[in-house]
């Protein structure tokens, strides 16, 4: 090991208070404090890692111990000075409290606290990372920080100021350090690497100072490490992404556009010369959505802060411009979404590459059928832009199926059926005399209706939770789709089904999500088409609202041609009669026939869970 070599942000780190980068208020409140002769017994330095609070506690030390102080410019020379610089200093202890956190470890703190400064003017204690103390560390040094001996001064720096207790927060001056700016970073690297003679481009200073999330301790170590790449050429970003085993732009750029297009068979070859370079699933998908945030970031804000929340050239800046135009910012911002969570993914899975893989596929089919031109087409004809394809629409005056009057009514009764009869489902109710009664809603289909056949609608009440059912129940049956109609069973409730409109409500947002794109809507919309017998139906599919009426689907009925019967009002009470067996038994078989049928039923009484995934996949259990 050569002993003459000194990390760089060892050899550059700050040695007076002007020296160090960003932070001006504590420098100015620091520096008044020593000029004004009124320091504190306790500090609290908080903020990120590597913005300066070891080196701003270590300079206040020095300014106060000084032969020459206390001074905002210590000398340098001098006794106290030079082992504080060199890190062995005997009235400056510095204590890791993440190594050090029991109570044991505080009382032998309060036990050498007592004990006069050798040959400084302070005794100061340095507990980095203080919030790694145990509770009981914490109240054995509550009183002794609160009421130190003379000229004893603990200077308590953290990284999680929430885990510090608010009793020992309440006896500290505190001092917030913030994240140091990219154009802090970028100067101060230059001037490091110019001194040092490191040959290196802007653009990769500006891509080291924004790896360095604002620390400064962290730029310099990664400058000091790519130092030893220095030859004839400049040190680039490329280098720099090798290094880091970050994907170039042109890479990122090239997998996106694949994604945003919708062609998964090209993002899918992209990726796999992207694996196969030796770069790992998670810093793919990471660096994936890095990319995207930037170009939700360059079709949202000002172009004269782009440049500095991106940290891209120009000509980078230009491409992600074009691309913008093609997207939406609620495309963009699912993509990220969908991202984040594939990386929760390949996180928790034994087989990174194959959950990296189903997501690529999963973002390349995101943005289909989602495009501008779509959405315009579907606010269009739900705004009531387009005719409605139905002649038979216009006679409506409400959306649900019409109601006839009592001339039509009667007109109906008299008219023999010109096709064979079809039983219609009834379902036997009991009067208080005890009588049998049946009802049942005819849902004529006549191809001209006329204005003056129809009786008026009540306004409280547009659709009868009868007619919905039955039509909620034709329209699961019309879906072609297993999974669209398992879907629907188990999480849909229909609130409006008429040939102008069609509204489901989801109980469920990610389901919901499910079926609001792709062929699972594709596949609603069809059924829709198919119960009406017109095409392009307006469908919504929607979260639930407070005034929905939860509807269950009845058992699809058939459109009888046989005389409608009208609904009977309710009867006289009658003396009771006598019930024979042979009425008995035929209620019995009223009642089976009016019992809605069944879901697939497996062998074995399987649960309504069970036959829900078997529908979800098409599936059957086999012995």
């Amino acid at each position: 090991m050569n002993e003459k070599y000194i990390p760089l942000y060892r050899k550059y780190r700050p040695q007076a208070l002007e020296e160090i980068v960003g932070q001006s208020h504590i420098k100015k409140a620091l520096t008044n404090a020593i000029e004004m002769d009124r320091i504190s017994h306790a500090y609290l330095f908080t903020g990120p890692r590597g913005t300066g609070k070891t080196s701003t506690a270590r300079i206040f030390a020095k300014s106060l111990n000084c032969k020459e102080g206390p001074t905002i410019h210590p000398c340098g020379k001098c006794e106290n000075c030079i082992d504080i610089t060199n890190s062995v200093p005997m009235d400056v202890i510095e204590i890791d409290a993440a190594s050090n956190r029991k109570v044991e470890d505080a009382q032998n703190i309060l036990e050498k606290v007592m004990y006069a400064p050798v040959n400084s003017r302070y005794k100061i204690y340095i507990i980095d990372e203080v919030h790694m103390l145990s509770t009981t560390a914490f109240n054995a040094l509550l009183k002794t920080l609160e009421e130190p001996p003379k000229n004893v001064i603990f200077i308590l720096a953290t990284t999680d100021p929430q885990k510090v207790l608010d009793t020992i927060k309440s006896r500290c001056q505190r001092f917030d350090f913030k994240r140091i700016t990219t154009d802090d970073i970028v100067k101060h690297l230059r001037y490091i690497s110019d001194t040092e003679k490191i040959n290196i481009t802007d653009d990769a200073l500006y891509t080291i100072a924004k790896n360095s999330a604002g620390g400064m301790r962290d730029s310099i170590a990664l400058l000091d490490q790519l130092s030893i790449l220095d030859g004839e050429e400049a040190i680039s970003t490329d280098d720099i992404n090798n290094l880091l085993g970050r994907l170039s732009f042109d890479t990122l750029h090239t997998l996106a556009c694949d994604i945003t297009s919708s062609n998964p068979q090209n993002a899918i070859e992209n990726l796999e010369k992207i694996y196969n370079s030796g770069n790992e699933p998670t810093q793919i998908l990471l660096n994936l959505m890095d990319y995207f945030k930037n170009l939700l970031i360059v079709k949202n804000c000002r172009a004269e802060i782009v440049f500095e929340l991106t940290q891209l050239n120009e000509a980078q800046v230009k491409e992600l411009q074009v691309q913008s135009k093609e997207l939406e910012t609620h495309q963009i911002t699912a993509l990220i979404d969908k991202i984040a969570n594939y990386v929760k993914d390949v996180k928790s899975t034994n087989n990174p590459r194959l959950w990296l893989e189903v997501g690529i596929i999963d973002l390349a089919n995101l943005t289909e059928n989602t495009t501008l031109a779509d959405l315009q087409n579907r606010l269009t004809r739900l705004e009531g832009g387009m005719p409605a394809p139905m002649q038979a629409t216009a006679a409506y005056k409400t959306p649900p199926t019409p109601v006839y009057g009592g001339a039509k009514i009667k007109e109906m009764t008299e008219q023999k059926p010109s096709a064979p009869k079809v039983s219609t489902q009834q379902e036997p109710t009991t009067t208080s005399a005890g009588q049998k009664t049946s009802a049942q809603t005819p849902i004529p289909a006549p191809q001209s209706p006329q204005e003056e056949d129809f009786a008026p609608m009540p306004k409280a009440k547009s659709v009868a939770s009868d007619d919905i059912s039955v039509l909620w129940g034709q329209l699961l049956e019309n879906i072609s789709s297993p999974p669209a109609r398992a879907l629907l069973k188990q999480w849909a409730n229909p609130v409006k089904i008429t040939p102008e409109e069609t509204i489901l409500s989801m109980k469920n947002e990610i389901f919901l999500t499910q079926i609001q794109s792709g062929s699972k809507k594709a596949a609603v919309e069809a059924a829709v088409d198919a119960l009406f017998s017109q095409q392009n139906s307006t469908v919504v599919v929607r979260l639930p609202l407070p005034e929905d009426v939860q509807i269950k689907a009845a058992p699809p009925r058939q459109l009888s041609q046989s005389k409608p019967k009208p609904m009977p009002k309710a009867p006289e009470p009658e003396p009771q009669e006598e019930i024979t067996q042979e009425e008995i038994q035929e209620a019995k078989n009223d009642t089976k026939a009016a019992q809605p049928p069944k879901q697939k039923h497996h062998a074995g009484g399987h649960s309504d869970m069970v036959n829900m995934v078997m529908d979800l996949f098409d599936g059957k259990i086999i012995d």
